[in-house]
């Protein structure tokens, strides 16, 4: 029993993984998802752009917007340095202002600890780009 149980949450286990998971505003109100593969899509489910594997960034009619780089550097359309997502979360702009931050489980706060939104199961530099940069707003 407790070997079918454990083969059956593996299964399971799996299949969560894959789904596409939630943008929520601060109303707890789902406004977007973002897919595995980065395919973003609005609260219509209507194809909204792309986070391709090496960072970039691609709006609805495949146009490129810009670029987040390995060490978290946000660049827009014309190479224009934007801000940077630093690995525990925190969001600085160009001018090294701090924006706020990404919460680890996925809370996003603005510069004065109000919460924007939420994106639980979103890799923290995907929702630093949805809800800092507006790359897809």
């Amino acid at each position: 029993m407790k070997r079918l149980l454990c083969i059956v949450f593996f299964i399971c286990s799996l299949s969560v993984t894959g789904q596409a998971q939630a943008i929520r505003n601060s109303n707890n109100s789902a406004i977007a998802t973002i897919e595995s593969d980065g395919t973003v899509r609005n609260g219509n489910n209507s194809y909204h752009g792309k986070i391709e594997r090496d960072g970039t960034i691609r709006g609805s009619n495949n146009a490129y917007l810009g670029k987040i780089e390995n060490d978290g550097t946000v660049r827009g359309s014309n190479n224009s340095y934007l801000g940077k997502v630093e690995s525990d979360g925190t969001v600085r702009g160009s001018n090294n202002a701090y924006l706020g931050k990404v919460e680890s489980d996925g809370t996003v706060r603005d510069s004065s600890n109000r919460t924007l939104g939420y994106a639980k199961g979103v890799a923290m530099r995907h929702a630093a780009l949805f809800f800092f940069f507006n790359f897809f707003k």
